[in-house]
């Protein structure tokens, strides 16, 4: 019984490390997305750049995010939860500041 325990557990936690790399994967693709399409916003002279840089930012900090509480579940001793905590934290914060820079570029655009 106890081995099935361990397997489950083995299993439990490929699963969980896989989708937090994938939602880490799809941060980091949507930041280089972002990036491509601002850059591109640049050189067409677009106002919009900031807005567009920043939302995709946001969405970005958002699969991060993601990743990040997904993590929590396979955490094994106190100070990786701490670590943890203060990560999910800050990027709390920062995507919490980027969306109120979102509604003040939107307001100011309109």
């Amino acid at each position: 019984m106890e081995f099935i325990y361990y397997r489950i557990e083995a299993v439990f936690q490929i699963v969980v490390q896989y989708g937090v790399l994938m939602l880490e994967c799809a941060g980091v693709v949507t930041i280089i997305y972002t990036t491509l399409k601002s850059i591109w916003a640049c050189i067409k002279h677009d106002n919009q750049v900031r807005l567009i840089l920043a939302k995709g930012i946001a969405l970005a900090l958002e699969f991060k995010l993601g990743g990040e509480v997904l993590r929590t579940v396979i955490v094994r001793e106190w100070s990786e939860l701490a670590i943890l905590g203060a990560v999910i934290l800050l990027r709390g914060a920062l995507t919490f500041l980027i969306h109120w820079e979102i509604k003040n570029e939107e307001a100011h655009l309109e």
